[in-house]
């Protein structure tokens, strides 16, 4: 499959499905700074996406439109076939629960317990009994690999990754459909960053997640991403990163053709050739976890 661009129609998904997040023609701005023009994006269902780009292009702001946190100057936002701009209040909340968000360094509330950060979007979108929000949290907890003892502590009692996996506990509350991830790796050292990815491929499996990840992580791109949207010139190519590296841009080049990418590509057992579309397939046999 050729690399989509982001100024015309993604290609169909070779099951034939809709995508379950289409943007079409979306401008986004602050002021007279144009950040995104005549951008489309679409991820399918049941993928991990990555979205990479040079500083400035908009990697959080788009994720921040898409969940409704920046107001786009135009264009159409449909998630599960629903333009978000026609729903109502009521329908705006629900679906709102379809999707849970990990923003960076995991954004726990600092004067709650991991368990009652967890329980906070239960309380706003369900009413469930405190027993069984009880019960729910020591799933989540469990699911993200925390030790049980973890959902009495504080955020600041806890690791960087164990913040983050916290955070991931909170975005899976309510069971989403759709998860967003807002550079889960930054800050973790390569075991822990490891780990972290092998965990988000195995919930993919286990829940059928969808997943639209931000991420500066060449590792992880290789590891678990099944397609990448890099972000150039205020729109978006899509493809494997085999199919980027035929693309001539100089950013795409330096980014997985460099040293670093050369490095990650190499560590994933794969060769990245520069500017002839064979490098390496977008995906890399799982490293075992080693622990946090």
């Amino acid at each position: 499959m050729a690399v989509s661009e982001g100024n015309g129609a993604q290609a169909p998904h070779p099951s034939g499905a809709p995508p379950v997040l289409t943007i079409t023609g979306l401008r986004t701005q602050f002021g007279t700074s144009v950040i995104h023009d005549n951008l489309d994006f679409s991820v399918q269902g049941g993928e991990i996406m990555g979205v990479v780009g040079g500083s400035g292009t908009g990697k959080s702001v788009l994720v921040r439109t898409i969940i409704g946190l920046i107001k786009p100057a135009a264009g159409r936002i449909a998630v599960f076939g629903r333009d978000l701009t026609t729903l109502s209040q009521a329908e705006t909340k629900a679906m709102r629960a379809r999707w849970g968000v990990l923003f960076q360094d995991g954004a726990l509330f600092s004067s709650l317990t991991v368990a009652q950060n967890i329980e906070v979007p239960m309380m706003e979108h369900s009413n469930l009994p405190p027993e069984l929000r009880r019960e729910l949290i020591d799933v989540k907890v469990s699911m993200v690999g925390l030790p049980p003892d973890a959902a009495h502590k504080y955020p600041a009692e806890l690791s960087g990754g164990m913040r983050k996996r916290a955070g991931l506990a909170r975005a899976l509350a309510l069971d989403a459909d759709i998860l967003f991830l807002d550079e889960p790796t930054a800050g973790l050292d390569p075991i822990g960053a490891a780990n972290f990815d092998i965990l988000i491929g195995d919930l993919r499996r286990a829940l059928g997640l969808t997943v639209v990840m931000v991420t500066h992580d060449l590792d992880s791109l290789y590891a678990i991403c099944d397609r990448v949207s890099v972000l150039v010139n205020k729109r978006v190519k899509v493809g494997t990163i085999s199919e980027l590296m035929g693309e001539p841009d100089p950013w795409i080049q330096d980014y997985f053709g460099g040293p670093r990418g050369r490095a990650a590509a190499g560590s994933a057992g794969q060769e990245t050739t520069k500017n002839t579309g064979t490098g390496g397939a977008g995906t890399a046999p799982m490293r075992p976890e080693t622990g946090d």
